[in-house]
């Protein structure tokens, strides 16, 4: 496969592809991660996923693949983002605790004006989460940089995790399979 760009300055997307020997490049730029109102979470996350793509193909060759993702946690059709102190990470665990959400990673992939876009969509539910294991995850893991303030591949998801309904490395923010099969129709083009 030839090397692609990653717009993503995530940890575990770059992880994720190193897994799968994808080669890439990582290049990001700024963008608003706001949306027009209307769309469903699936639209979100694409469409925060296309203007990330977008944003760094401006700064790229026209020829150069391109691959920007976005993740969002929805729970009983309310989108959580991202914590921003200790007291939400807590907040938003506690909603979690004992219930099912979704997990949801919209993926676009660029080359020109050729877009390949989609999301994966994967339900997880947790265990009854005591305020003891909430507050020792979020202090010890600080998961301030994660949509529903947790990492599946993390102490919480090893202890707190019931059931995923979907694609495992979709919750850890890129459904890396379809990806790779994506990849590979648009390298052919």
């Amino acid at each position: 496969m030839n090397q692609i760009i990653l717009a993503s300055q995530s940890p575990r997307r770059k992880q994720l592809l190193e897994w799968a020997e994808v080669p890439f490049d990582v290049i990001v730029a700024e963008t608003d991660e706001h949306f027009p109102p209307g769309l469903t979470p699936e639209e979100i996350a694409i469409y925060i996923a296309r203007n990330k793509a977008m944003a760094v193909q401006q700064k790229t060759n026209s020829n150069d693949v391109i691959l920007a993702a976005d993740t969002i946690v929805v729970l009983n059709d309310h989108i959580i983002g991202k914590p921003v102190h200790r007291e939400e990470a807590i907040t938003i665990l506690m909603a979690l605790s004992g219930e099912k959400h979704k997990v949801i990673t919209g993926v676009v992939i660029r080359r020109g004006d050729e877009e390949i876009s989609f999301a994966d969509i994967t339900e997880v539910e947790f265990h009854d989460l005591s305020t003891e294991q909430i507050e020792f995850y979020v202090d010890k893991y600080k998961p301030y940089d994660k949509a529903g303030a947790y990492a599946i591949q993390e102490w919480i998801g090893v202890i707190g995790i019931k059931s995923v309904n979907g694609d495992f490395y979709n919750v850890m923010g890129l459904p890396v399979s379809r990806v790779v099969r994506e990849l590979t129709s648009v390298m052919s083009i």
